[in-house]
């Protein structure tokens, strides 16, 4: 009898039992894969390491500093802020055709940048900031309010609307053409208030700590074991069943595995209020190039680029929309002088169509892979220097890749649109977090098993 089951170890899950550890809780983390990190992992690939998920930790916030999520979390864990060995970014920026709007961890940075190039704005962006400022991360009323509504009280100038919009979305909304107020204000705080960094080592280093921390208080972490089944006896869980037909019993479960995916499970047969599925998937290609990107001209840690002045979010008619996207270099970060130097790499992020990339055969998806990932590239080298030339490996993976290795319906990366903010579902006992209870990112991933397992696993 184990007093939590946690369904998924991703960052969330891992998060959520470290938590519940700390309180002598018996607790038992169920991964079906063979690895850890679901939607944040990594692999290696003939001789290469690579990680997979998000370019870059939000949130960062400098050693001693005291508050934000990054502090929190690490108290919550209590792990030490050298653990993580996070360096700040070196700078990104979103580019538009005929404008460039670059920004740092210091959010006087892109005021100066707005100022210049939108100097009609610069006051309006920052009653925008004081707005976001004040916005209370657990108001679920919030996720009734339209973004681009709220946005509009205070900016008039389309282009710049659309200029916030495009890395906002792209790094965490569930929601096509339109964001909530709510998820509008905590990426904004994210990414442009707190800022990026990530660990030298990428996100390997962080699920290792995570791991470590975890078994090392007595959570039992099992790999292989699929959840075919949440139990439901009288109204509420009393374990789950296993693929492989093993059960485990307990007195309550926390599932990171997503709502839908969540209910699927669940034998009690009880109607469930319907909410749409997420659709907003992607592919990314990676290239290891031979030398650094720096030396190639290309400083930027990441570029958001659009080639109009209108940007689209929405699931494209294409296997892929290559109109945007998303350009990083793990190189571009502040890493200390002394460590070791990383293998020169440039991934790009762009929109997908699951249907399309789901319905082909073995043969044609291979070939469809190598002709997309051109494409993608072609696209992205019109923002950034062309390191074609340079390139030693590549690889790629499609929202079938996606499924695969989360089990979110459509590949969706940050789940349905309608988000349960308080992690409750129509179970006493049963509880979710991760992407569908709100929080995204990497940060955000495990602020929400946090938050989830003190809000309803330590009551009692």
């Amino acid at each position: 009898m184990y007093d939590t089951i946690i369904i998924g170890a991703g960052m969330s899950g891992l998060a959520a039992g470290i938590r519940l550890a700390y309180y002598d809780q018996r607790v038992c983390i169920l991964e079906r894969h063979t690895t850890i990190g679901g939607l944040n992992s990594f692999y290696r690939l003939r001789g290469r390491d690579y990680d997979v998920g998000l370019h870059a930790l939000t949130n960062f916030t400098p050693k001693g500093t005291k508050k934000g999520p990054l502090a929190r979390l690490l108290r919550q864990l209590k792990i030490p802020w050298d653990e993580l060995q996070i360096s700040p970014q070196l700078g990104s920026e979103v580019v538009f055709p005929g404008v460039r709007l670059r920004f740092d961890n210091e959010i006087d940075h892109l005021r100066s940048e707005v100022a210049s190039e939108f100097p009609e704005q610069a006051a309006n962006f920052n009653q925008l900031i004081d707005a976001i400022v004040e916005y209370d991360d657990l108001d679920q009323t919030h996720q009734e309010i339209s973004a681009r509504e709220r946005v509009a009280e205070f900016i008039s100038e389309p282009l710049l609307v659309e200029m916030l919009f495009c890395p906002l979305m792209f790094y965490g909304s569930a929601r096509e053409h339109d964001m909530d107020w709510g998820q509008f204000s905590i990426m904004f705080r994210s990414i442009f208030l707190e800022g990026l960094g990530r660990p030298h080592a990428g996100v390997r280093l962080i699920l290792k700590q995570l791991v470590r921390k975890f078994r090392g208080l007595g959570g039992e972490l099992k790999l292989r074991a699929g959840v075919k089944e949440i139990v439901v006896e009288n109204g509420q869980t009393t374990g789950v069943i296993l693929e492989n037909g093993e059960h485990f019993a307990g007195r309550r479960v926390l599932s990171s595995a997503g709502w839908h995916e969540t209910m699927r499970l669940c034998d009690d047969g009880q109607p469930v209020t319907p909410r749409s599925s997420g659709r907003l998937t992607f592919c990314e290609t990676i290239a290891s190039l031979d030398q650094q990107p720096r030396d190639l001209g290309h400083r930027s840690t990441i570029t958001f680029f659009n080639d109009s002045d209108t940007f689209h979010w929405t699931v494209p008619s294409e296997p892929c929309d290559v109109r945007s996207g998303v350009i990083c270099s793990p190189n571009n970060f502040d890493y200390a002088a002394e460590s070791e130097k990383i293998c020169g790499t440039m991934r790009i992020t762009a929109l997908a169509n699951f249907n399309y990339w789901q319905g082909l055969d073995e043969d044609t998806y291979r070939l469809e892979k190598l002709r997309w990932y051109d494409r993608i590239t072609d696209s992205a080298v019109r923002f950034v220097p062309d390191y074609r030339s340079r390139v030693l490996d590549t690889d790629m993976f499609t929202p079938t890749t996606i499924v695969r290795f989360t089990g979110h319906d459509y590949g969706a990366i940050y789940g349905a649109p309608d988000k349960q903010l308080d992690g409750r579902t129509h179970l006493p006992n049963l509880f979710i977090c991760g992407t569908d209870q709100g929080f995204v990112g990497i940060i955000g991933s495990i602020m929400s098993g946090i938050s989830m397992a003190n809000q309803h696993c330590l009551r009692d």
